[in-house]
């Protein structure tokens, strides 16, 4: 028999903050009333903060961010327009499955999985496409499944050195709301995430920024949608209505998750999310493991994806987590099945959440068969932490240890 919490230490669905589950605690509600808007309202605007857009507007459909990627697609291009991807991680990949199932003609560059967008690669293709032909540059901001973040201001920069007029969506669905994300610095024209990863929430809301550039192909385009349409919820969204039924239990979460954001303020968020990720990075290399990211520059400070030493199966370590220790650790995707598990680091976590992640995790590696010290990757993380005095006197025991 289970005791105790489960912990949830998964890239998404992510953990609901109890005052965040408490304020979807609330009667059904008359969705077309006169007062509605006075919830909506508020959400739209604070929305445009988190996308740190002014001059874009931001919409949810009831759905997911997976629904948010169709609705991107088919509001803005057509039946055959070519546009530019890069495969370098399992939902990299879906989005890619996804665009040529919806009638557009892909260019795929692939590269290794714990690799970053190939920028080089992509300005080399957009210096040649002098015609125009590709519509669109796609890029997933954070690659949840191989704990990547590529940067999306270099995506832009390599457009403009070509002067390409291409639109360029962006996949933050593990990345808005917890890695800095700035849509109208960066020139980003559809921005997609979800309510169910940084926002602290269910499933169930995907959200999507949307830029004048790409209101206006959306006038234009051919690629037929109904319940996606952004004209439609633009139309009403106006007013603080949508054009069907909202979820407005989770409107009622949401801005409960909005005021915690705001409270902490943006730029703490980010900088929460890249401490503990630092931590978790540092055990990581206490134990002795590589992490799938090639390269630290392409660290993501919202999931770690874990590489298991030779002869251990990361799917025993995440078994074993789950039955004994009642913890849930994010599995490999794709090609990376058995090679990596995941540790993910997103949305409502603080400093002892990661602990006992790292702490389970020692556990669960070592009755798998790595070799791994006790404490190691905890202390590792500590180190991170712990407040600076707390960290000086570790050393000074440290050093008095060493000289006797």
């Amino acid at each position: 028999m289970k005791t105790g919490i489960q912990h949830l230490y998964i890239p998404g669905p992510t953990n609901v903050p109890e005052v965040v589950r408490q304020a979807m605690n609330v009667p059904m509600q008359d969705h077309r009333a006169p007062d509605f808007g006075d919830l909506t309202m508020g959400l739209f605007a604070d929305l445009k903060k988190v996308f740190r857009t002014e001059t874009g507007r931001v919409m949810m459909f009831p759905g997911s961010g997976t629904g948010c990627w169709e609705a991107a697609i088919t509001n803005t291009l057509n039946p055959g327009d070519r546009v530019l991807m890069a495969r370098h991680g399992q939902f990299s990949h879906l989005w890619i499955e996804m665009a040529k199932k919806l009638g557009l003609d892909v260019e795929v560059v692939d590269v290794a999985w714990g690799a970053g967008v190939p920028v080089n690669e992509f300005a080399r293709i957009l210096g040649n496409d002098r015609h125009g032909k590709i519509k669109a540059v796609f890029v997933t901001h954070n690659e949840t499944a191989t704990g990547v973040t590529s940067d999306v201001a270099l995506v832009r920069r390599a457009m403009d050195e070509a002067f390409h007029d291409a639109l360029l969506f962006v996949d933050g669905v593990s990345s808005i709301a917890c890695i800095d994300f700035r849509m109208d610095e960066w020139g980003v024209d559809l921005a997609v995430t979800g309510t169910q990863k940084g926002f602290m929430l269910p499933a169930g809301l995907g959200i999507v920024g949307v830029s004048p550039k790409a209101m206006a192909a959306a006038e234009k385009n051919t690629l037929r949608r109904c319940f996606f349409d952004f004209a439609d919820m633009a139309k009403m969204n106006d007013t603080g209505y949508f054009p069907y039924t909202p979820p407005t239990q989770l409107l009622h979460g949401l801005r409960r998750a909005l005021d915690r954001m705001m409270d902490e303020g943006l730029d703490n968020v980010v900088a929460r999310h890249r401490r503990l990720a630092t931590g978790v990075r540092n055990a990581v290399a206490a134990w002795g493991l590589d992490v799938c990211a090639e390269h630290p520059s392409v660290y993501s400070d919202t999931v770690t994806a874990i590489k298991t030493p030779t002869g251990v199966d990361a799917r025993e370590v995440i078994k074993i987590a789950y039955d004994r220790y009642n913890c849930s650790l994010g599995s490999g995707l794709g090609p990376l099945a058995g090679k990596v598990f995941r540790i993910g680091h997103i949305g409502d976590l603080n400093e002892g959440m990661c602990l006992t992640a790292i702490s389970i995790a020692e556990m669960s590696l070592a009755a798998a068969g790595a070799q791994v010290r006790f404490g190691s990757g905890v202390a590792a993380a500590q180190d991170v932490y712990a407040e600076p005095f707390a960290r000086a006197v570790q050393r000074n025991v440290a050093a008095r240890i060493a000289a006797e």
